[in-house]
């Protein structure tokens, strides 16, 4: 055992703990403690201010999330935003990632319009759509007095799926840059050679996509999906601006819930005990989703 602990103290340079130091105290500070912290009031009835005390409640915040109505919306409209945006966005920047692929000239300009959504400012654009999406917005303008397919004003803000149409059109128009650019850099990857074989042996487009381009990005694509997954799990400025959770809390998405709990309600402990479950929940479908991807691939 000593001469094990030599051994490790000859190769151990504290030089790089050094390096590694401020770092480590940086993380510490605001990942590690805010988390155990967190943790610790999703079991207490946390109050805020000097000289308070917070009482232990066990699982009962918990109990309390669980059977929340309201934070079941949330969930369900959480998952409803992840269906529609998530592969949208992925097909849709993958075909702008093909169509940029084939072109040979003036490619930098068209991956900058395409990327422009994403670098521009959520609440800005937010804003936008709120705008167009209105009773009295372009949305309804074009629908009544371009195209005439209805006679009434539409409330695309005013119900919850009509809402979380909108929210979900904007999440995906925002999403399609960052696809692009993930999977053009995978296409531009993959070796020329294997399609000039292809093309010896007479494949058509189809089959080169199906047989070498899709199989040489799988890694691209396992990472999309996990990114974009917990992107859709931490929605929050898209409900936020455009429906504020209303009406009567049928449009709130867990981010927004949990916002509500804890700067208007300040149900402190209630909203330790959401991020937890949400944190697990989060875990647990990342990983799930990398097992069966491994698994198709094996």
């Amino acid at each position: 055992m000593k001469e094990k602990f030599k051994e490790f103290r000859k190769k151990f340079d504290w030089r790089t703990l050094v390096i590694f130091l401020p770092g480590l105290i940086f993380v510490s500070m605001f990942t590690f403690y805010p988390m155990i912290k967190m943790f610790l009031m999703s079991f207490t009835d946390w109050n805020i201010g000097l000289n308070q005390t917070s009482p232990f409640v066990g699982f009962e915040n918990y109990y309390r999330v669980l059977t929340d109505p309201i934070a079941h919306i949330a969930l369900e409209n959480t998952f409803l935003y992840l269906l529609l945006t998530v592969p949208t966005q992925m097909i849709l920047g993958l075909l702008v990632a093909l169509m940029i692929n084939k072109i040979t000239k003036f490619s930098i300009p068209f991956r900058v319009l395409y990327y422009l959504p994403v670098i521009s400012s959520w609440v800005v654009v937010a804003l936008l759509f709120r705008y167009i999406f209105n009773n009295d917005g372009l949305m309804n303008y074009f629908l009544m007095d371009v195209l005439h397919i209805t006679n009434e004003k539409i409330g695309w803000l005013s119900t919850r799926f009509s809402a979380l149409f909108a929210a979900s059109i904007l999440g995906v128009w925002k999403g399609i840059g960052w696809n692009m650019i993930i999977f053009l850099a995978a296409l531009q990857a993959v070796p020329k050679d294997y399609y000039e074989a292809a093309d010896i042996d007479g494949a058509n487009a189809w089959k080169k996509f199906m047989h070498i381009t899709l199989p040489m990005i799988k890694g691209t694509f396992t990472f999309a999906l996990v990114m974009l997954t917990i992107g859709a799990f931490n929605t929050y400025t898209p409900i936020a601006v455009l429906t504020e959770g209303n009406p009567h809390h049928q449009t709130e998405v867990v981010l927004t819930w949990l916002n509500f709990k804890t700067f208007s309600a300040l149900d402190m402990g209630y909203s330790a005990a959401l991020s937890m479950i949400l944190m697990a929940l989060i875990v647990i479908i990342t990983i799930t989703m990398l097992k069966v991807i491994n698994r198709k691939e094996k």
